[in-house]
C-alpha cells in the first residue's frame, strides 16, 4: 500500500484522524486544503468568496491531480469527490478510506459553517451537502469506517489501520 486517502464530509475528522494515523503508519502526511491556502496565499473560505465554487472546485482539482507521494496519508477537502479525474488519480496512487460520521454528530461540530471553507451553493444546507456527497463517497472508497459520537480519535484510527490490514 502506497499511500492512504481520507474523504468524507467537512467536519468528519480527515485532518485529525490523519496526521494520528500518519504517525500510527509511519507515513507522511498531507492535506489537500492546506496545499490550497499554501498555494493560493489565502484561506479557503476567502478563496470562495472571491473566486466562486467553479473556480475553487478547479483548484481543488488540480491539487487533487498534482499530487504525487508515496507513504503518505492525504486528507482531502470534503469536495474532492466532487471531481471524477482527481478522484480517479487519487484511488490510483492507494486505498481510499471514507471517514462516514453521521449527520447529526457534523452539526454538532460544525459551527463555523460560513466561514469553514465549506463549498455550498447559496441556498444549500449541510443537509443538502450531505445527501449530494454521501453517494461519491460510497463510490470512491475502498474502506468506509463508521464513526460513532462516542468514537474516539484512537479507535477511528485502529478501525482504519485494522481495515487496512484486513
Amino acid at each position: 500500500m502506497d499511500n492512504v486517502i481520507l474523504i468524507g464530509m467537512p467536519g468528519c475528522g480527515k485532518s485529525t484522524v490523519g496526521v494520528v494515523l500518519a504517525k500510527s503508519l509511519g507515513f507522511g502526511f498531507v492535506d489537500t486544503d492546506l496545499i490550497i491556502c499554501e498555494q493560493q496565499g489565502q484561506k479557503l473560505q476567502r478563496l470562495i468568496d472571491q473566486k466562486g465554487i467553479d473556480k475553487f472546485l478547479e483548484i481543488e482539482e488540480q491539487t487533487g491531480l498534482n499530487l504525487n507521494c508515496k507513504n503518505t496519508v492525504v486528507a482531502t477537502g470534503g469536495s474532492m469527490v466532487i471531481s471524477e479525474k482527481a478522484m480517479e488519480h487519487l484511488k490510483s496512487m492507494g486505498k481510499v478510506v471514507y471517514i462516514n460520521v453521521p449527520l447529526k454528530e457534523l452539526k454538532n461540530r460544525i459551527t463555523n459553517m460560513k466561514t469553514r471553507g465549506i463549498v455550498f451553493k447559496k441556498g444549500e444546507t449541510l443537509d443538502d451537502i450531505f445527501k449530494t456527497r454521501t453517494p461519491l463517497y460510497e463510490k470512491y472508497a475502498d474502506l468506509t469506517v463508521n464513526v460513532t459520537k462516542e468514537g474516539s480519535l484512537e479507535n477511528t484510527v485502529s478501525k482504519i489501520v485494522s481495515g487496512l490490514n484486513g
